[in-house]
């Protein structure tokens, strides 16, 4: 119980980190750094399982390849250009819904239909999310629209839960950690050009703790910890661990940014939640029902 709270709690935590960084360094800057080091780290551990699973390894690189693009350089990237025009509140909000939104995609990609509830779930969700958005006022988006960052938010939600859904559709054949180490690769090779062509953003005194969190916790230990919670707990009952992440990164915001949570928030968050939580509801059929009576 203990591993997915901490990897979730690591997980908000680095929303509040993503919008601390928009003042202090360019997206491309932190983005690239955060991976470079991450791999830096990562190379005395994984390193030797990738050169003997190698084999292994070479004809799976262009789905590497793909998932690190998805699950790191796209995800992660536009949330750090995201921060620079939403709140880490709605950032954490938003990010919730990757659990909903992979079962959207899982219904597309592998042929599952989804389930009443997971739609019903759906519904909620998105009737939450309008609220947010639209700060209490959910046609207000139909006039003006919703900010910049709250949409480079959804797509980078929906990026993640596209990488979900490709990742259990592959299920690779190889270490966890030789999988991650080859993704990370992937993702510094795909943000050098960006990186090169940014404006200069060095490190310095005020941006260094920021990427030091983000390379070392979300990066390494988060996903050490998920993956330590799916083993003891399961994947349904790890995932409702993820339902705390919008409520921890709100209280979190408050205290580090002084974001102060309106009505809308509370009620757009609560049912973006519920929605969440309403898709991952899985009715009992009438004769496993009546079986187990």
């Amino acid at each position: 119980m203990v591993f997915p709270l901490l990897a979730a709690l690591i997980w908000s935590i680095n929303m509040v980190v993503t919008k601390m960084a928009a003042s202090v360094i360019s997206p491309a800057a932190i983005s690239f750094y955060r991976w470079l080091i991450a791999l830096a780290l990562l190379a005395p551990f994984a390193l030797p399982g990738v050169v003997r699973q190698w084999g292994r390894i070479r004809p799976l690189l262009w789905r590497l390849a793909v998932l690190g693009a998805l699950g790191m350089a796209v995800f992660q990237g536009l949330s750090y250009v995201a921060a620079a025009t939403t709140t880490a509140t709605n950032m954490g909000i938003i990010t919730s819904t990757v659990p909903l939104m992979t079962i959207v995609v899982g219904s597309l990609l592998l042929r599952e239909p989804p389930t009443v509830m997971a739609v019903l779930g759906a519904l909620v969700a998105l009737f939450g999310l309008g609220i947010l958005i639209g700060e209490g006022h959910p046609a207000r988006l139909l006039a003006i629209g919703g900010s910049l960052g709250d949409g480079l938010m959804a797509l980078a939600a929906l990026s993640y839960a596209l990488y979900g859904v490709l990742l259990r559709r592959w299920h690779l054949q190889i270490g966890v950690w030789q999988s991650l180490f080859m993704q990370a690769a992937f993702v510094v090779l795909f943000q050098l050009p960006f990186f090169l062509f940014a404006a200069p953003s060095p490190l310095n005194l005020q941006n260094l703790p920021l990427v030091l969190y983000a390379a070392i916790f979300p990066s390494l230990f988060a996903p050490f910890l998920w993956m330590q919670g799916v083993r003891y707990l399961g994947p349904n009952r790890a995932s409702i661990f993820l339902n705390l992440m919008p409520v921890a990164t709100v209280a979190i915001a408050a205290l580090a940014l002084g974001e102060r949570p309106h009505g809308y928030h509370i009620v757009g968050g609560l049912l973006a939640l519920a929605g969440v939580s309403l898709a991952q509801v899985r009715l009992r059929r009438p004769a496993a029902a009546a079986a187990s009576s």
